[in-house]
């Protein structure tokens, strides 16, 4: 069995860049290497969110099922 080997981070990234210049070109891997990371939410506030919407009763039959009782 063949053993993987990681490249250097600056291979990698001399790669991945090499690839976007071969496929994109020189503009659009700019633009591309550019753009803004998106802001990733708190989790306590996606998590409120998500509560949020939550239809109490629909979420617990799925969860639990329909329990006798």
């Amino acid at each position: 069995m063949k053993q993987s080997q990681f490249l250097s981070e600056e291979t990698l990234v001399q790669r991945a860049i090499e690839v976007l210049m071969d496929t994109l070109g020189p503009v659009e891997t700019s633009r591309f290497l550019s753009l803004p990371a998106k802001k990733r939410v708190e989790s306590v506030k996606r998590h409120r969110e998500w509560q949020s919407q939550l239809e109490k009763e629909h979420f617990f039959n799925e969860v639990f099922g329909h329990q006798l009782g």
